[in-house]
């Protein structure tokens, strides 16, 4: 039976959407391809699996912010790339994380540092809240909004976010501090931030024979880890092929990240399965690869062929 084909691609978003002009325009491929997945066991817990998105950390993704291929979410100020709503904090640790790096950070790497900052590391105050953070709110687990604390918004962007013609550079002022000094990026940014473009997310889940687990998937911080809102940026860097230009996949460029989120004994693992496969990959074995990385290594190719 001849089946009738259809030449409509599906975008993964409403078709009125910025996103959805953002993939027809062909910045960015659209979100629903094959992926391959890695599940095992963490080695020092029998009831957490890890799920790890291979497509994902062996692809050549590496952020561009500060550069002419970040075209920021919002189109009207690109020089800010995907720090205009602030981060939230995600507990006490990394709200204390944020106030010792912002002690030690040099006043030269922040543009929008506010005028109290000083006075208030003076006093070591505990019952003020820090001049970089402000109450807001975000849904608890029972759908309820609850307290959170995050970094305030200052003239549409982060109060961290420098804007283009600062010294130092546009960009996170934490970003490019810890750059500078060799500080641990994953110890300095709040955690929201260090984790992008990787997603973490965790859930307990039962198994059949009753037993409860935690399991962890790690994979790509795409638009839809932003929630609905993540369909009405002007544009975003993880499917964008520009944006896969990084001589290394991802399991290695981002290894300071990947131990962060999983550990040094279960990051040792994934590498060790990366690295099989790369192996095999050089024999003929054909691996699911990211359509971003693959139309950047297209269009390196062409350069590469039209300057010879």
């Amino acid at each position: 039976m001849n089946r009738p084909k259809s030449d409509t691609v599906y975008l993964g978003f409403p078709a009125s959407s910025p996103a959805a002009a953002s993939i027809r325009a062909g910045r960015e491929e659209a979100p629903d391809f094959p992926r391959e997945w890695l599940e095992f066991t963490n080695p020092n817990d029998p009831h957490h699996v890890f799920s790890i998105d291979l497509t994902w950390v062996e692809s050549h993704y590496s952020c561009q912010f500060g550069t002419s291929a970040c075209q920021g979410i919002d189109k009207s100020q690109p020089d800010v790339g995907c720090c205009v709503h602030g981060a939230y904090m995600a507990d006490e640790e990394d709200r204390d994380q944020l106030y010792d790096a912002v002690s030690r950070m040099p006043a030269k790497y922040w543009q929008l540092r506010p005028a109290g900052v000083d006075e208030f590391l003076a006093q070591d105050a505990t019952d003020e809240l820090e001049p970089w953070l402000e109450w807001d709110e975000l849904d608890g687990e029972d759908g309820e909004p609850e307290p959170a604390l995050k970094t305030p918004i200052v003239d549409g962007a982060c109060i961290f976010a420098n804007r283009a013609g600062w010294a130092t550079g546009t960009g996170c002022a934490l970003h490019q501090w810890a750059v500078d000094t060799g500080e641990e990026l994953t110890v300095v940014k709040p955690e929201v931030c260090w984790q992008l473009p990787l997603r973490r997310y965790e859930d307990y889940e039962e198994r059949p024979d009753g037993q409860e687990i935690l399991r962890t998937q790690i994979g790509e911080y795409d638009r839809r880890g932003w929630g609905n809102g993540g369909e009405d940026f002007d544009w975003y860097c993880s499917a964008d092929a520009a944006c896969h230009a990084s001589p290394l996949p991802m399991w290695q460029s981002h290894e300071d990240e990947l131990v962060a989120l999983m550990g040094r004994e279960s990051y040792e693992i994934l590498a060790a399965h990366c690295k099989a496969r790369a192996a095999a990959s050089e024999h003929g074995v054909q691996l699911t690869q990211h359509p971003a990385s693959v139309k950047a290594g297209s269009l390196q190719a062409e350069n590469q062929r039209a300057e010879s």
